[in-house]
């Protein structure tokens, strides 16, 4: 065969093998642009076990269905909250980190002075998940047996009262904060690891009162371990039927939930979010997950707070609402 025809025919194979290799790259760039095409981490400010971690595992576990990929739960405490924030905000915003959160996104701009981020500005907004209320608690042999009792009691006795909670910052500490300025009586506040400590403190009898949510209390409520004074919602809950509100007892206003939204670094893709958001509605729908929550006395976040502008609205407000009772308190954190 000629130099020339040969030299044509390897120009062909190699033009023939460039195109096919284009061929191939279309289909696997546009694949590997798809989202997820792999594992998601959903950080967990707190503790394995405590109640966010319960919701965010409880999530965590159906919304492969919907996403096609595992959802990885990590635990970064430390700092109320703040270090596993902070970590979230500077992370990669390329779908593949997300944070959920409660109340104390809204509190640590007001509790702490050299706060690295900026919970309104500093992450895309994904959706609330749900409301988990608060109660109130007392030791099992105080000697009040109701709420107006309980007020009664605190007035003449307030320099002997304390009232336990999970540290500064913790939800515990702020539904701690309300109620004293509700009734007017200052209490001794006694700061725990957690809720965890807190509870066992209090089922001991070494403390007086704790104000925690559901998720941690309705077994010893229960079993009657605790002294149960109300609940913090506007109206009563069906997994406790029985338990009176603190407002249909004369405390009017006092109305707590802890409510948990789920966050991603600022920047992270809209098609991210949004598939996001979607599959944590998938899953708050699934029934197993439905009745989990419902025999924590979770409540699914209204429709409007699912959306990222509802969790933004609502982040919003709750700042508004928290920062005068913190500074009015006089507590900060470095």
């Amino acid at each position: 065969m000629p130099l020339s025809t040969t030299s044509s025919w390897r120009r062909l194979a190699a033009a023939t093998l460039l195109l096919g290799g284009l061929a191939l790259a279309v289909p696997l760039t546009a694949a590997a642009q798809a989202w997820p095409a792999r594992p998601i981490t959903l950080v967990v400010p707190f503790a394995a076990g405590g109640p966010t971690d319960i919701v965010a595992r409880a999530l965590a576990a159906v919304m492969p269905k919907t996403l096609g990929q595992t959802v990885i739960v990590e635990n970064k405490t430390g700092a109320g909250g703040t270090i596993a924030a902070a970590s979230v905000a500077r992370a990669q915003p390329d779908g593949y980190t997300f944070l959920i959160h409660h109340n104390g996104m809204a509190t640590a701009p007001s509790l702490y002075r050299k706060l690295t981020y900026d919970p309104l500005n500093d992450f895309e907004y994904v959706s609330q998940v749900v409301d988990v209320p608060m109660t109130l608690l007392g030791r099992k042999d105080l000697p009040a047996k109701d709420l107006p009792e309980l007020l009664t009691y605190l007035k003449a006795n307030a320099d002997k009262i304390n009232l336990a909670h999970a540290g500064l910052g913790a939800v515990s500490h702020l539904c701690g904060m309300l109620f004293r300025k509700a009734v007017g009586v200052e209490l001794t506040t006694v700061p725990y690891q957690g809720t965890g400590p807190a509870m066992i403190a209090l089922l001991g009898g070494q403390v007086d009162l704790l104000c925690d949510q559901t998720t941690q209390t309705i077994p010893h409520i229960k079993s009657g371990a605790v002294k149960l004074y109300g609940v913090t919602t506007p109206s009563r809950l069906k997994s406790l039927p029985d338990a009176p509100t603190l407002s249909e007892q004369g405390l009017q206003g006092f109305e707590v939930v802890v409510w948990h939204g789920v966050y991603a670094p600022k920047g992270t893709p809209k098609d991210a979010i949004d598939k996001m958001g979607a599959a944590i509605r998938a899953a708050l729908q699934d029934p197993g997950v439905a009745q989990r929550m419902a025999d924590l006395g979770a409540v699914v976040a209204d429709d409007a707070k699912l959306s990222p502008a509802g969790l933004q609205s609502w982040l919003t407000r709750e700042v508004q609402r928290y920062g005068p009772v913190i500074k009015a308190a006089g507590q900060f954190a470095d």
